[in-house]
Order: structure tokens, then C-alpha cells, then sequence
């Protein structure tokens, strides 16, 4: 056993999104969100689910700041719901729903909780789809600015930290896959929606400096997998790197370079993003953090093709345990794209845990996952690698979206009936590193 220590100051935390915990999708005057409507849709969601209710975070808000505290958090990262504060997406606000996450902020600062808000978690008003295609038009840049402006002059008296975007990865997936909405498959589509999210960033970071200087801290959280090749076959090294560069370093090499990857960007075609004249000055903008959001690996063959390894541990997810993949995603981060410093916005492993005769939720894989992978993290920051804190995912089981409550990645169970909350023991173990700034590693 070893004793792993964290830097003096190291931010211990946890996350979540407004749409998988909050409910009330209509409640005092929230408008519809593109996921709102997309549950509606026959299919679309594992069971039937929806997240109407989901952990009715609207109205438990303090009980599950109550269990923050309880925990010895020291930040929170939540998002906020762009259709509960701004109903059609521009025009007018919503003076209900900002007045919630005012409360939110409030009770996390009386609980000595730092808030980090995430402006967009996925939740876009349908009234932008409806009306001028959501991501895929251009006019949707400053209006997510505006969106960002407001949000800043509300709640930037008391609030630092912002992340502009979660995962941008996602939102041009969900025009690959067709597993989010608005549920059609159009690579070009894809790359388009890739860049208008990267030019709303950088747009919306203006937005934030002209309100808060200095004293705002700005990010944005991509999700990164390092993809490895299957053999050591040319043919194999060159799939995985050319998916590394369509998928992950789209986002990086922008952020961080002002440029997209050559390899990808030849490889589109047809598919690339209409560029303009200053666009990528513009998403380059300076940031003081990245933010990531790290869980697994993708192993490719010269096909492209994701391949699942025999005799390896998975989640319930799905999603491949290995710790090493965390390492390199951030060593190659910080090496190569100049950004960083680093918040880990998002780690953590879904199991479908279930409460005992006696109570209590004993959740020994999530806490093995959480060592191991925090263990890997601090060899990171003693190889150089500079990150500021962790979020484990998630505070609370949640809606997975299209998987519905199917699976759990909280670190409290939530009985989705009688929403009753219970602590897991994986959260008693972490509570306890954060307690200790640290933990004993085998």
C-alpha cells in the first residue's frame, strides 16, 4: 500500500446535467427542449423512459445540496437548462427559472460549495430546432452568446466558473448516429453542427470576459477516448489515428491551435464545414482551463471498426475498465493541443446497484473504478500534467438518455418511485478522499 496525496488546493467535486436530474419539463414556464420531444418519439428511449421527473432536482434541490455537504464536497458542477431560463431560445426570459438556479447557487455557496455551471448540456429549446435547424445554422452562434449573457449577468456576481459546452463530441454525434436528436444521419450535417458549437463557444467566451474579466474562469469540457489500433499492423495505426483526429481531435486541434486536423479534414471530402475568414480565431479563444470528460478507450481495426476485446472488465455500461487509457488521454492532451490547465469534469462507471435488505447500496466495482482510475490520475499530475480538480459522475442515478434509467452511474441511489436518495458506499469512500486529500493505494 502507498499513500497517494493530491496538490494543497485540489478541487474535489461532483456532476451533473439539468436534464437527467432535474424534472419539472414544464414547470413555471420552462419551454420544450429537443430531448423533451425526442422521448415522445416511439423507440427513441430505452422502456419508454422520459425524464419528465427524472430525480425531481426542481423541487429537492436543498435536500440534495443537504447531501453535497454531507459528503464534504468542495465544488459542483451542474448545467443549465437553456429552455427553462430562455423558452424559445432568444426574446424572453424566463424570470422563474433563473430564479431557481439563483436558489441553487445560493444553497451551494451557504454550504461552502463552489458552483461550476455548464451552459449547454445537450437541452437545446425545440423552438431552434423548429425554426431554424438547432446546430446546423449559423444563426444559432449568437443567439447561444446571448443565451450565455445572460445567464453570466444573473448569476456572475456569485459564480467564477463556467464550462460553455459539454461534450460538442456529442451534439455532432448525434447527427452520425441518429441516437439523439434530432435523430437523422448526415455526416455533412455532422460536421457543420462541429463547428457552429465550437464558433458558439468561442463567441459565448467573449461574452463571459465582457462581463467578468479576470475574475471568471472559462472552459469548455470535451469528452476524450483515446483510440488505440488493434495490432500493430500499418493499416490498423492508420484507422485509429484517422478516427482519433474525425472524432476527438476535431475539437482539440481547434481549441487549441486554431486549425482542424489535416488527416480528417482531407479524409471528410464533401463533408467539411463551411469555414469562414476568421472563424477559428474565434473559437480559439483563450481559455483559463479544459475541462474533461474521460471514461474508456475505443480500439479500432484498419476497417474502422470499434472492436470489444475478449477477457477484459466492463461496466454494466459496457464500457471497458482501463485506467492507462486515462493517462495517456491526458498526457497526449497537455503534450500536444497547448491547452490546459485541467478540471476532470466528468469520470465515474455505471453499475446497477441495488439497495440490500438493510439499506444500504454496496457498490464495490464503482469503488475499485474510482481508485483505480484516481490512482492513474495522480501519476499524471506527479508526470507534469497540470489538473485542478475532479468531478466523479455523477452525484445522483440519473436519466442516461437514450438508455432511460437502465443504468446508474450515481454516487447516491435514487428510488425513482419515491425519490428517496441513499448514499452509496462508494461515496462513503470518497468522501472519505476527500477528507484526506488522498487515499492508501495497492
Amino acid at each position: 500500500m502507498s499513500t497517494l496525496r493530491f496538490p494543497e488546493g485540489f478541487l474535489w467535486g461532483a456532476a451533473t446535467s439539468a436534464h437527467q436530474i432535474e424534472g419539472g419539463h414544464d414547470a413555471d414556464g420552462k419551454g420544450p427542449s429537443t430531448w423533451d420531444v425526442f422521448e415522445t418519439e416511439a423507440g427513441r428511449i430505452r422502456n419508454g423512459d422520459t425524464a419528465q421527473v427524472a430525480c425531481d432536482h426542481y423541487h429537492r434541490y436543498a435536500e440534495d445540496v443537504g447531501l453535497m455537504r454531507k459528503l464534504g464536497l468542495r465544488a459542483y458542477r451542474f448545467s443549465i437548462a437553456w429552455p427553462r431560463v430562455q423558452p424559445y431560445g432568444c426574446g424572453p426570459v424566463n424570470e422563474a427559472g433563473l430564479d431557481f438556479y439563483d436558489r441553487l447557487v445560493d444553497a451551494l455557496l451557504d454550504a461552502g460549495i463552489t458552483p461550476f455551471v455548464t451552459l449547454y448540456h445537450w437541452d437545446l429549446p425545440q423552438p431552434l430546432q423548429a425554426e431554424i435547424g438547432g446546430w446546423e445554422s449559423r444563426e444559432i452562434v449568437s443567439l447561444f452568446a446571448d443565451y450565455a449573457e445572460l445567464c453570466a449577468e444573473r448569476l456572475g456576481d456569485r459564480v467564477t466558473h463556467w464550462i460553455t459546452h459539454n461534450e460538442p463530441g456529442a451534439t455532432m454525434e448525434a447527427y452520425l448516429e441518429g441516437t439523439m436528436p434530432p435523430g437523422i444521419v448526415d455526416e455533412k450535417k455532422a460536421y457543420q453542427v462541429a463547428h457552429n458549437v465550437l464558433l458558439s463557444h468561442g463567441l459565448a467566451t467573449q461574452a463571459l470576459r465582457a462581463i467578468g474579466g479576470e475574475r471568471f474562469q472559462i472552459g469548455i469540457a470535451p469528452d476524450i477516448w483515446p483510440v488505440y489500433p488493434a495490432t500493430d499492423d500499418p493499416a490498423d495505426i492508420e484507422a485509429a489515428e484517422l478516427l482519433w483526429e474525425k472524432r476527438w481531435a476535431w475539437f482539440l486541434e481547434p481549441l487549441g491551435l486554431k486549425r482542424y486536423p489535416a488527416k480528417a479534414w482531407e479524409a471528410l471530402g464533401d463533408s467539411r464545414p463551411k469555414v469562414l475568414d476568421g472563424d477559428l480565431e474565434l473559437i480559439g479563444q483563450p481559455l483559463d482551463f479544459l475541462g474533461v470528460n474521460h471514461y474508456s478507450r475505443v480500439v479500432v481495426g484498419r476497417d474502422g471498426e470499434v472492436e470489444r476485446l475478449p477477457d477484459r472488465p466492463y461496466t454494466d455500461f459496457g464500457w471497458e475498465v482501463v485506467p492507462e487509457a486515462f493517462y495517456d488521454a491526458l498526457a497526449r492532451v497537455h503534450a500536444n493541443y497547448k491547452l490546459g490547465p485541467f478540471y476532470i469534469t466528468e469520470n465515474g462507471a455505471a453499475y446497477n446497484d441495488v439497495l440490500d435488505a438493510d439499506g444500504r447500496v454496496r457498490d464495490p466495482k464503482r469503488q475499485a473504478y474510482f481508485a483505480q482510475y484516481l490512482a492513474t490520475l495522480h501519476r499524471a499530475i506527479t508526470d507534469g500534467v497540470p489538473v485542478k480538480g475532479y468531478f466523479a459522475w455523477s452525484l445522483l442515478d440519473n436519466f442516461e438518455w437514450a438508455y432511460g434509467y437502465s443504468v446508474r452511474f450515481g454516487l447516491i441511489h435514487v428510488d425513482y418511485e419515491t425519490q428517496a436518495r441513499t448514499i452509496k458506499e462508494s461515496a462513503r469512500w470518497y468522501a472519505q478522499v476527500i477528507a484526506d486529500n488522498g487515499f492508501e493505494s495497492e
